[in-house]
């Protein structure tokens, strides 16, 4: 069956890992590309707040990836945004997150047990075969009666060395009572390009993704159960989740008077939620794309910037020749243009990146770090911001390799680390390491498009809470 309106998930599987580097972005992105050429609609979702494999995910099926977070978004926005996700697709393959039972380690829902649970969606587990004989046996019983309300219904073995190696791995698990659904060999031209966040963005070397895309999705379709795949999906529990709306609600905006948010696009600036301009646009928001790589000015007649994050430091130095735009997005911010931004988008407005003059709206410098910052966090606004006035609680998550100095006091964050503060803001301005999911939390959103739309703080209304 396939999802003809908001509220039905479609047959489904969660591909798993039993650690971060199983192989889960590989199976998961080669089976979106299988299914996909062998024509069935397939559709393809992300646990947690990567936004890099979702590109992938894009690469394979045509269509946007969408990311599952019930820690940033809450449960409920979780099936909400499956449903989204798989709208006119008659399969979702869902990619888990680090191993599948790891989480945030506040124990908030997070992990891919979670996720699989919430959606009553059978998994299929990664398992790195490589140096493992009979032991994998252990392993796969494990992940299988670890968690009674997780179902593991089937196992891909990934980087199996030779044919002999694949019989005593089949051998091996065939008391677990957990078929096998696939066994890939190891193959080098299956690996991804990656660098100190990841794997690099599908914007940045398209082309030579789509070859590797092209040996890997024949490598699955050759080496994997495709129609046991499908059965094992066919199998998720079927219930309907909230209609929020549906097609309706993803229409355009709603309010009669459009407000123009400017967002950076291109290489350097490609981490953002499909959701978060969706959520946006149903605000009033009409978004005009730029890419401060290649454009020497602001879109014209904008009321509000939205810079998310991305690998600004890669492309510092060209970054620093676009001194027109620079000098275009200070007068912006002085004549009272609203500006959010995340990360990458924080590193652009400050004096410079590692030496490298930026658009110095941000009175900081940035420095590229040898270790990385990164986790949930729950934060807590110390001054009006255009999210709303202080006090306004914000959960979302960083992941970086840089320092801004001063670090800001806009926000203050709690995270497994202890209590930090950083960020700059005013009624016009957030600018932080922090990445907000807005799914769920779609009063942010409302709050920061009228501000753009009066240029004046949106505080609560009667009886609406601050957060």
């Amino acid at each position: 069956m396939t999802s003809d309106r908001l509220g039905v998930l479609p047959p489904r599987v969660v591909i798993a890992g039993t650690r971060s580097g199983a192989g889960k972005t590989t199976v998961a992105t080669g089976l979106l590309a299988a299914f996909t050429r062998a024509g069935v609609h397939t559709a393809a979702a992300k646990v947690g707040p990567d936004y890099i494999d979702p590109g992938y995910h894009e690469l394979a099926t045509g269509r946007p990836s969408r990311n599952l977070d019930p820690w940033m978004c809450g449960e409920d926005a979780v099936l909400e945004v499956a449903a989204r996700a798989a709208t006119g697709c008659g399969l979702l393959v869902i990619e888990g997150v680090m191993g599948l039972f790891d989480g945030a380690a506040d124990a908030t829902p997070s992990s891919t047990a979670d996720v699989a649970a919430l959606l009553g969606a059978p998994v299929l587990l990664v398992v790195d075969a490589a140096g493992t004989g009979r032991s994998v046996a252990a392993t796969v019983h494990g992940f299988a009666t670890f968690d009674p309300r997780v179902r593991v219904g089937g196992v891909i073995l990934n980087r199996v060395a030779t044919e002999s190696h694949e019989r005593m791995l089949r051998d091996a698990l065939a008391p677990t009572g957990v078929p096998v659904l696939g066994a890939l060999r190891r193959d080098d031209r299956l690996h991804w390009p990656d660098r100190h966040l990841g794997l690099v963005p599908v914007i940045e070397r398209r082309h030579e993704l789509v070859r590797n895309l092209e040996a890997l999705a024949a490598a699955i379709t050759e080496q994997v159960d495709l129609g046991g795949v499908r059965e094992l999906a066919a199998h998720a529990s079927r219930f309907p989740v909230p209609d929020s709306g549906g097609e309706e609600r993803s229409a355009g905006p709603s309010r009669p008077s459009r407000v123009r948010i400017a967002v950076a696009t291109g290489r350097a600036f490609s981490f953002c939620y499909p959701d978060n301009l969706e959520v946006l646009q149903r605000a009033g928001a009409e978004l005009l794309p730029f890419d401060p790589l290649a454009d020497r000015s602001l879109p014209p007649s904008i009321d509000g910037l939205y810079a998310g994050g991305g690998f600004p430091e890669i492309y510092a130095a060209e970054l620093a020749g676009n001194v027109e735009l620079h000098a275009a997005l200070r007068d912006g911010t002085r004549r009272g243009l609203v500006v959010w931004a995340e990360c990458g988008g924080l590193l652009w407005l400050t004096r410079a990146i590692d030496g490298h003059p930026m658009a110095a709206v941000v009175e900081a410098e940035a420095t590229m770090t040898p270790r990385p910052t990164l986790g949930y966090r729950t934060a807590t606004t110390c001054m009006p911001t255009p999210f709303g006035p202080p006090g306004t609680e914000l959960r979302g998550h960083e992941f970086h390799y840089s320092a801004v100095r001063p670090a800001g006091e806009a926000l203050r964050m709690r995270g497994r680390e202890g209590v930090t503060t950083g960020g700059f803001g005013n009624p016009r301005m957030l600018a932080s390491y922090l990445h907000l999911h807005l799914a769920g939390h779609e009063h942010l959103a409302t709050r920061f498009v009228e501000t753009c739309r009066t240029g004046k703080l949106v505080t609560p209304t009667a009886g609406e809470s601050p957060s």
